[in-house]
């Protein structure tokens, strides 16, 4: 059975998002052009393509019985030495995440994790030590404040880039969010 490569996550609007794609592209991170920034709630998972239809039905009942929270980035964390990742901290809104990672994991999607779950936004992944330092040093001090209005549904393509499929909007049902606009992620 042919199966598909996908992924859930909160997307960071502009004008973060393209920061902290910039700061992911300088630092040399070769995934830098194929994962837009995010706060995963799904990591990239193998499902049979004929279950797409009720993962989408799983997400958009996840969806309703949420509302927009505030979420607040600010500093700079690191998992290492466990992983070689550098990435920026809630300072807010990490139950927000916590509550729906939590619904996103039940029914269709249901599984292990890896390692517990930590909201985050990835800069750094597999760079040498030096790198992951300097990256760590230079966003101490970063900080973006905006509304979480829902999750996207992300696949990934045969040439390895993650590729918005559908927004699930909070308390909407599945109707058409923010990401779907031209341009956007």
């Amino acid at each position: 059975m042919a199966r598909r490569d996908f992924g859930v996550a909160f997307g960071i609007p502009e004008p973060w998002t393209s920061e902290l794609q910039g700061w992911r592209e300088r630092l040399g991170d070769p995934n830098a052009a194929g994962i837009p920034p995010h706060i995963t709630l799904l990591p990239p998972t193998s499902l049979p393509a004929d279950t797409l239809h009720d993962v989408e039905e799983h997400l958009r009942v996840v969806a309703a019985g949420e509302r927009p929270f505030e979420l607040h980035l600010q500093g700079s964390g690191t998992f290492r030495p466990v992983s070689p990742v550098v990435f920026v901290p809630l300072a807010q809104g990490t139950t927000d995440c916590a509550r729906v990672q939590t619904k996103v994991h039940t029914g269709p999607l249901a599984g292990e994790l890896s390692f517990p779950y930590h909201p985050h936004v990835t800069v750094a992944h597999d760079l040498p030590e030096p790198t992951l330092d300097d990256a760590f040093v230079a966003l101490s001090d970063y900080e973006a404040r905006f509304t979480v209005w829902g999750f996207t549904l992300f696949e990934q393509d045969p040439h390895g880039i993650w590729r918005p499929q559908r927004d699930f909007p909070f308390g909407r049902g599945g109707l058409p969010g923010p990401a779907e606009a031209p341009g956007m992620i």
